[in-house]
């Protein structure tokens, strides 16, 4: 059985982590919420603080070498508090390195580019962090999913659909030889 990481903490994006989390267990994945905090985090919704969810595993108990892939959900707390998480940082890394499909949406990709995994690869984003993305070296495209070579992205809650099947197809496939950082 294939097992998943979303790495988040509070302040994640409601539907990024929930759609995803539900697509991927119907699909047959174990799915773990990994997050730096113990017990439980909160996810935002409707621009306001929302549900608690529970933390299946602390960053720090964790390697990527127990999961078959990554997924980072958005919402501009939570990437914005990830990226600053040397655990962090080491753990999105590590995935890229060992090839395995690694998917973000929305603000997501901020971590990204603190975790320097962004250089060269042709990714989508909410739009807002566009520039950012640019100057990290990416290329940056509007369309609503995106997939280079095991890494999928998309903009926001909207395109869910889309990543979701991206997602659980790349997840399928498993490591991808030219997936790198």
């Amino acid at each position: 059985m294939k097992r998943i990481a979303i790495l988040a903490t509070n302040g994640f994006e409601e539907s990024e982590l929930t759609s995803p989390k539900s697509a991927m267990e119907n699909a047959g994945f174990k799915v773990d919420i990994v997050s730096p905090e113990k017990g439980e985090i909160r996810g935002w919704a409707n621009g306001n603080w929302s549900n608690s969810f529970k933390v299946d595993r602390q960053l720090d108990e964790v390697n990527a070498k127990e999961y078959n892939a990554l997924m980072l959900p958005g919402g501009v707390i939570n990437p914005d508090q990830l990226r600053t998480n040397r655990k962090a940082l080491d753990f999105v890394r590590d995935f890229f390195g060992q090839k395995k499909p690694v998917a973000a949406i929305c603000h997501a990709p901020q971590l990204l580019i603190s975790a320097d995994v962004v250089e060269g690869r042709t990714l989508t984003s909410y739009s807002s962090i566009k520039d950012d993305l640019i100057n990290a070296g990416a290329k940056w495209v509007n369309e609503e999913v995106v997939v280079d070579e095991g890494f999928v992205t998309s903009r926001n809650p909207q395109d869910l659909p889309a990543f979701n099947s991206k997602l659980i197809e790349e997840i399928k496939e498993g490591k991808h030889e030219e997936q790198h950082a």
